[in-house]
């Protein structure tokens, strides 16, 4: 693939990227994007919106995800740890933001999505 055919990063615009694996990389602000197109919110079920995570990759039901903060479990003293992998989320229309139900190893939960990145 010459790099006439490759695409700007949407990021920064430059035209310097290149693929790596199923992503294409910006070497200049180090952004990824995916190379299959993304589904838009046109895309989406009616009343459905797209669930993304904090690197604006769509999640889907039962795809893994990784946190990228430590978070603190409300009415516990427990925390969930940064980098933590859990498999099979669910989407939902949770209250406050709150719309991944999981199950982590401190029992079901729900989770916000910009706190995960898709694994």
């Amino acid at each position: 693939m010459s790099s006439n055919t490759l695409p700007p990063c949407p990021q920064c615009g430059l035209e310097h990227t290149y693929p790596d694996g199923s992503n294409y990389i910006c070497p200049d602000c180090a952004f990824e994007w995916p190379m299959q197109a993304e589904p838009s919110e046109a895309d989406a079920a009616p009343g459905e919106a797209i669930v993304r995570d904090a690197h604006g990759n769509p999640l889907q039901n039962g795809d893994a995800v990784i946190l990228v903060k430590d978070l603190k479990v409300k009415g516990s003293s427990s925390v969930l740890k940064k980098g933590s992998k859990i498999k099979g989320i669910r989407l939902v229309d949770g209250a406050d933001g709150h719309n991944v139900d999981c199950k982590t190893e401190l029992g079901s939960m729900l989770l916000k999505s910009e706190f995960l990145k898709k694994a």
